[in-house]
């Protein structure tokens, strides 16, 4: 199998905004609804949406944690983009998972 040119990669952000996830794992390529309540939350897509739409999607441990920190999140996660936003008493946004990455 040919290894794909540089060119042809995803250029992606040293620093993503970080959003963490209950309930789901994102995989490359799918497309998802996300509700979002927690203020960092939505702090971290409305920062997405005022850059390059990139966040970095990232499931949780436990699912109770309502401020999770590094230790409660996998150390595994999916880079997407927020393609929608909608401000309605929770949040809510549409992502699309990317490619994994070499």
């Amino acid at each position: 199998m040919k290894k794909a040119p540089e060119k042809d990669l995803l250029s992606l952000p040293e620093t993503l905004p970080l959003l963490p996830i209950r309930d789901v794992v994102v995989f490359p390529y799918m497309v998802l609804p996300l509700f979002v309540s927690r203020e960092k939350s939505i702090k971290s897509l409305e920062e997405a949406l005022s850059k390059d739409r990139l966040i970095f999607l990232v499931a949780q441990k436990k699912l109770s944690e309502e401020d999770p920190s590094p230790k409660d999140l996998y150390k595994v996660g999916t880079v997407a983009a927020v393609m929608k936003m909608l401000k309605m008493g929770r949040s809510r946004s549409l992502s699309r998972g990317f490619p994994r990455l070499p």
